[in-house]
């Protein structure tokens, strides 16, 4: 299954995102981000029996903006973070598709200004703190979506080299393969991961690492992709093409690959009919 993703129109709200791509032809969906608003989850349970709905990362947005962030040890963003993942997984549930995907942690608490860009050096958590933290937090969400019927899958970060060079070191969780084996090894059975191609090519570049020994060190872990590209250096959700890298790479007969890009819908049915191809051939 082939989902796109709201997040090319972060601007508006995702039921009206929703509503205009099912009038133009798109029933696999990922709801990210977006704009708030009071009636958004009513507005999308309309949509339930008409379209596949895939809840992803900072979903549904909150009326006070933060950075979900799991490895914080800020106790009020931390509180804010499970907060916000248990009522995702909840709405999961309510809409027929019981798997919320989110974002691994960061080692300090950005602005919600700061993401996609350069981020100025300050204070980092302490590793081994957040990342236990990290994992706690984790295991006891996966308790909770177990309760409700639900699963957890973990999306892998992205370190630009900007942002490598301005810290002097890696300020985020789920970069480098041995961190996210680590990870991995130590949350529980109904804990997998969502694979951002797209991270992984910038990480990789930025931190002198194989892509692919990525994937085949990780594959067992594997249950979803987020389909996208870029130059190597920045994530900037370039169009996915014929020579893009991970194409031979993909594992096949998921029920979860997603197309994060920027484009209009034309250019959303041309992604679209490019990554069937490639992923139901």
């Amino acid at each position: 299954m082939i989902f796109v993703s709201t997040a090319f129109n972060s601007g508006e709200t995702a039921s009206r995102v929703v509503a205009n791509l099912f009038e133009n032809g798109f029933s696999n969906i990922e709801l990210s981000g977006g704009a708030y608003s009071a009636t958004l989850i009513n507005e999308l349970l309309e949509f339930k029996e008409k379209c596949c709905l895939q809840v992803h990362n900072y979903f549904p947005p909150p009326s006070e903006p933060f950075v979900f962030n799991l490895g914080s040890l800020d106790i009020d963003i931390a509180k804010a973070s499970i907060l916000h993942a248990q009522k995702a997984i909840c709405l999961a549930v309510s809409l027929g598709r019981p798997i919320f995907s989110f974002h691994a942690g960061y080692l300090f608490d950005p602005k919600p200004s700061e993401l996609g860009r350069r981020i100025s050096k300050r204070k980092l958590y302490d590793l081994e703190e957040s990342k236990f933290r990290f994992i706690d937090r984790v295991n006891d969400l996966s308790s909770f979506a177990a309760k409700e019927g639900a699963s957890l899958l973990i999306e892998n970060n992205v370190l630009s080299a900007e942002n490598y060079v301005e810290f002097e070191c890696n300020p985020l969780l789920m970069t480098s393969l041995a961190d996210t084996l680590s990870i991995m090894k130590n949350t529980d059975e109904r804990v997998n991961l969502l694979i951002d191609v797209g991270h992984l090519k910038v990480s990789a570049n930025t931190l002198g690492f194989d892509p692919v020994d990525f994937l085949e060190k990780c594959d067992s872990w594997i249950n979803a992709y987020h389909l996208n590209d870029n130059d190597g250096l920045s994530d900037s959700n370039n169009l996915v093409r014929n020579d893009s890298w991970f194409w031979p790479y993909l594992k096949s007969g998921l029920d979860y690959y997603s197309l994060e890009i920027r484009g209009g819908l034309i250019i959303l049915k041309q992604q679209l009919k490019l990554a069937k191809e490639y992923i139901d051939s």
